[in-house]
């Protein structure tokens, strides 16, 4: 129906500059709030009331006089009514509805997409320090991250992955201590394990077995190997530097594997290490040192970000000569903008949200020429993990939390991906694993699925060519349940736009759910392989058509289309 779309909008575009010249340029059809009242509206005649010193009613009336003139209107309007005080609801002949069929099929997998852009959109998601397996959070995370990627791309959109390794700082100093201790013999509840004897305000030890894990085959000097590193251990209890780097080459292989269980991928690693290696970070400083944006107090260095409206200055560097955690994630967006990539998107956790305003009024600051609002934040909170309706917390691999690898093992990474997604980002969400599992119409997934491998069995039975259906005379289709679920098909690509604006992948499991369950009503309602082959080819089509829109969507959120269950 896109073509019918565009037909009618440009006969509307035409129709308003004969009336305002100029107005045409902002000619657009609305959704009506009520599906009965039509399938477009325009609210073009209460917008030009007011310049053209015109009752509303009045003109909507010279309005729909016009449109129904026009060749495109005529082909394709039923009726145009006018309601309220001069909304303009247009209702569409049966036959223009039916276009769509012939749409998604001839595009395929292409249906819903936009052309090709220049545009680079860097994405970062997941960036989990590597001091442990992923968690449930990191789940969602990934989740998020990957759909939005597919959804950007839907628009046309060069997109790039990128997970950035926090692989500098005290946490990493922990995971090395922890992992000696447990080189030595010692474990969780011995004196010398709540916390860091030479750093009592450090955060508690790593109490998860996958230490113990790692000190075993540090003790071995075994070698292991991840996306970017290669390490092979000394087995020397006492070579605290090279426990680190074992530590974290073997949890970024660790990582590695949890990523590719959840069939995810990144096209780039970009570590914090890096920042301060490459003297990134101390440029950084000095740009906003140099640019009046610093000054000291007590004995630290502090950024003016209450200048870019952060409701207070923050601390760069502290009396130690350490810098705080922003200074480097400025550093960073820094070497994005620089690499070309002038729209980023970060998917965070919420307890990120405070570092927003300070990373912004930095990256303002340097001037180097990033605009206000730079990166973009998608914000996303944790996740309660339910079986039995009593809620799970502890990992046996993890020691104090439920892992990605645990829940994918426990359902399946289809599940995970849909019910990570089918929520806001900012709302709290609870997995319920038995949910997951059953094999019912309560079960989202299992739903969406089902209608897909429903329609795939009943093309099977038929045995033809789903492309020979491309041409068929969709005529025959004139049946509420049949209107109902071609209505459903035109929607997609427009669904497809608003979700990648609103970085809102949720938006497409809610549309799949209702594609499915009008799919469902329309297989209750009206048999497909019918003697009459007319009748049959064109419920063949609709039918073809629908797997078709079910398996895109289900694409972009990373979940497979089953043809069997």
């Amino acid at each position: 129906m896109l073509l019918v779309k565009q037909e009618l909008l440009a006969a509307l575009a035409n129709t308003l500059e004969s009336l305002s010249p100029g107005a045409g340029s902002k000619a657009a059809f609305e959704s009506p709030k009520v599906a009965a009242h039509g399938d477009f509206a325009s609210t073009a005649a209460m917008q030009l009331a007011k310049p053209l010193q015109r009752k509303p009613r009045e003109l909507a009336e010279q309005l729909a006089a016009a449109l129904q003139a026009t060749p495109a209107f005529a082909r394709w309007v039923d009726t145009v009514e006018i309601a309220g005080p001069g909304f303009l609801n247009i209702r569409l002949k049966t036959v223009a509805r039916q276009q769509v069929v012939g749409e998604v099929l001839a595009a395929g997998a292409a249906y819903g997409n936009q052309p090709a852009r220049e545009d680079r959109v860097l994405v970062e998601f997941v960036s989990a320090n590597p001091t442990g397996p992923l968690h449930v959070g990191h789940g969602r995370q990934a989740a998020l991250g990957d759909a939005i990627c597919n959804l950007l791309a839907t628009q046309g959109d060069m997109v790039w992955r990128e997970f950035y390794y926090n692989d500098a700082g005290v946490q990493i100093q922990t995971l090395a201590t922890s992992t000696q201790l447990r080189a030595k013999g010692f474990k969780p509840g011995d004196d010398c394990w709540p916390t860091d004897p030479d750093n009592p305000a450090s955060k508690a030890f790593y109490n998860g077995e996958y230490i113990a894990d790692i000190a075993a085959d540090f003790l071995a000097k075994k070698t292991v190997k991840s996306d970017d590193r290669e390490y092979t251990a000394s087995g020397d209890v006492d070579d605290i530097d090279s426990i680190r780097q074992f530590a974290v080459a073997y949890l970024r292989h660790e990582q590695d594997l949890d990523l590719q269980a959840f069939q995810v991928r990144f096209d780039n690693y970009y570590l914090e290490s890096s920042l301060y290696t490459s003297g990134r970070v101390a440029a950084t400083v000095q740009k906003l040192v140099d640019a009046g944006k610093t000054y000291e107090q007590d004995g630290a260095l502090w950024l003016r970000s209450t200048d870019y409206g952060d409701d207070k200055d923050r601390v760069m560097r502290k009396g130690d000569g350490s810098y705080t955690y922003f200074v480097p994630d400025v550093a960073y967006h820094i070497a994005k903008w620089e690499r070309g990539f002038h729209k980023v998107v970060n998917i965070q956790g919420t307890d990120h949200h405070g570092t927003i305003a300070r990373v912004r009024a930095g990256l303002q600051a340097a001037g180097v020429g990033i605009p206000a609002g730079y990166p973009d934040y998608v914000l996303h909170t944790m996740v309660r993990v339910v079986r039995g309706g009593e809620e799970v917390k502890i990992s046996k691999r993890a020691g104090s939390y439920v892992t990605l690898r645990d829940l994918i093992e426990w359902t399946s990474t289809d599940a995970v991906r849909f019910f990570l997604l089918s929520r806001k980002p900012d709302t709290e969400y609870t997995f319920d694993i038995d949910l997951a599992l059953a094999q019912n119409n309560d079960n989202p997934v299992y739903y969406v699925q089902y209608a897909h491998a429903r329609i795939c069995s009943v093309l099977a039975a038929w045995g033809g060519d789903v492309a020979s259906l491309a041409g068929v005379d969709l005529a025959p289709l004139q049946s509420s349940a049949s209107q109902a679920l071609l209505l459903q098909l035109a929607k997609y690509p427009e669904m497809l736009t608003a979700a990648a604006r609103d970085f809102a992948p949720h938006d497409v499991t809610f549309y799949l759910r209702e594609l499915a369950a009008s799919y469902h009503s329309y297989y209750d309602a009206e048999r497909i392989l019918v003697d009459e082959e007319p009748v049959k080819l064109a419920r063949l089509a609709l039918v073809a058509a629908t797997a078709r829109v079910l398996h895109n969507g289900l694409a972009v959120l990373g979940v497979s289309a089953p043809q069997k269950m």
